[in-house]
């Protein structure tokens, strides 16, 4: 899968500190992307769209 076009945001739960970080590219279609922000080329998680969106709601819901 080429991954060029995606563009990264970080998670709105992440401190400005420079702590821990999860970026996400959801812009490519049929997929979502996952990685941590401090190891960029150490790996991506792929994930359905609608398994990333049953994962954010599962996460908000634990707050």
């Amino acid at each position: 899968m080429e991954l060029n076009g995606a563009i990264w945001r970080k998670s709105s739960r992440s401190s400005g500190n420079g702590g821990d970080c999860v970026e996400v590219a959801d812009n490519l279609p049929g997929v979502v992307l996952v990685r941590d922000s401090k190891d960029r080329d150490g790996g991506t998680l792929t994930f359905a769209p609608d398994a990333w969106r049953t994962f954010v709601a599962l996460a908000k819901s634990r707050g």
